[in-house]
């Protein structure tokens, strides 16, 4: 149904059409019948798919990435389409309208997505309102970023507001320093400053009566070093895991002919492009911190740490590679505008075979 309709949206701004589909399925949810309706066409649950990662029982192990659900506004609705955890955000203290429009960008043949949308959001403390509204058993992740006008030095406070403010309404956090929309920010995954903050939010984590696991997201542009430092940042800090990856600046090998991608100038890439790039990423962080079965007296070595793999994924067969290179969980963002409301179930019974066989 989704791929017959389609085409039609696809013709139009793809920020307009992401408000129109989320006023729709708010319509149907609210809808007598409608939130029963929904979950038997697209949930998927079984025993075989329920993982526990950082402390927390997932029903399955597919997520919606944050960037999706901003302020939190949609996320009841969501979680009747079967995914197993919902990430909103990037959440900064203050609101803030992001940057100009357009700002989403559809590379069709590429199955890919621009978007230069600059952490648009209403602030921490609308969110946490409507984060106080849930209705659906749907664990909410909170991916946290700093103002734009912030200096890259008072960075820190931000995630602070930030945390401070969503720590009774969501189940774990993500520390977002690699988004390529927010002028300088991706300069705090360098190893001092992405030391410091992680430390102090930790640190702040830990005096809370029920700590949260603490993630960090990063940039699939990173090399072996930077990724050599990052392993070693969240094992002195220990923090829960990564996120592994966010958009890439990168635009090698599309097939969207350049005139067309240049004419939507900058921002973050996602989609099928960065599939084999985020699966490398996750690859190497999990062979390199003992995240993969590993020798040690014939008997495997416990993980250091979680890896949440996100970037390219629109089936089954994507999510399990992510999975087989060292991922506990996966998420999607632009295999779900691409595929549909439907893809969640799919995915899920395909690893549910997969984990049957």
């Amino acid at each position: 149904m989704y791929q017959i309709i389609k085409p039609f949206f696809f013709l139009f701004d793809p920020e307009r059409v992401h408000y129109a589909a989320m006023r729709m399925l708010q319509f149907v949810y609210r809808f007598p019948g409608g939130k029963s309706l929904l979950k038997s066409f697209y949930s998927k649950t079984s025993p075989i798919l329920e993982r526990t990662v950082f402390g927390i029982k997932f029903p399955n192990p597919v997520g919606l990435a944050a960037g999706f659900d901003k302020d939190g506004r949609w996320f009841n609705e969501l979680a009747c389409l079967g995914f197993g955890f919902i990430e909103i955000g990037t959440v900064t203290p203050l609101a803030q309208s992001g940057n100009e429009k357009p700002r989403l960008f559809r590379l069709k043949r590429d199955e890919a997505i621009i978007n230069r949308l600059g952490f648009n959001n209403a602030g921490a403390n609308a969110v946490a309102k409507n984060l106080r509204c849930r209705k659906e058993r749907i664990i909410i992740g909170g991916n946290i970023g700093k103002n734009k006008l912030t200096p890259n030095e008072n960075a820190l406070d931000d995630y602070v507001k930030c945390f401070d403010e969503l720590f009774d309404v969501v189940d774990y956090f993500v520390v977002n320093v690699s988004s390529p929309n927010t002028p300088g920010l991706r300069a705090l995954q360098d190893k001092e400053p992405l030391m410091h903050i992680l430390s102090q939010l930790n640190e702040r984590n830990l005096g809370k009566k029920n700590p949260k696991p603490i993630l960090l997201k990063i940039a699939p542009d990173l090399t072996n070093q930077q990724l050599d430092d990052i392993i070693e940042i969240i094992t002195q800090t220990k923090i829960a895991g990564v996120i592994a990856t966010n958009t890439t600046t990168s635009r090698d090998g599309l097939q969207t002919p350049e005139h067309e991608v240049e004419q939507c100038g900058a921002g973050g890439l996602s989609g099928k492009p960065l599939t084999q790039r985020s699966t490398e990423v996750i690859r190497y962080l999990a062979a390199n911190s003992n995240a993969r079965l590993a020798e040690s007296g014939g008997h495997p070595v416990d993980k250091s740490f979680a890896i949440v793999g996100v970037g390219g994924i629109s089936d089954a067969h994507d999510a399990q590679e992510k999975l087989d290179a060292g991922a506990d969980l996966v998420q999607l963002y632009t295999g779900f505008i691409y595929e549909g409301p439907g893809v969640v179930r799919r995915i899920c019974e395909g690893l549910a075979r997969k984990d049957k066989r």
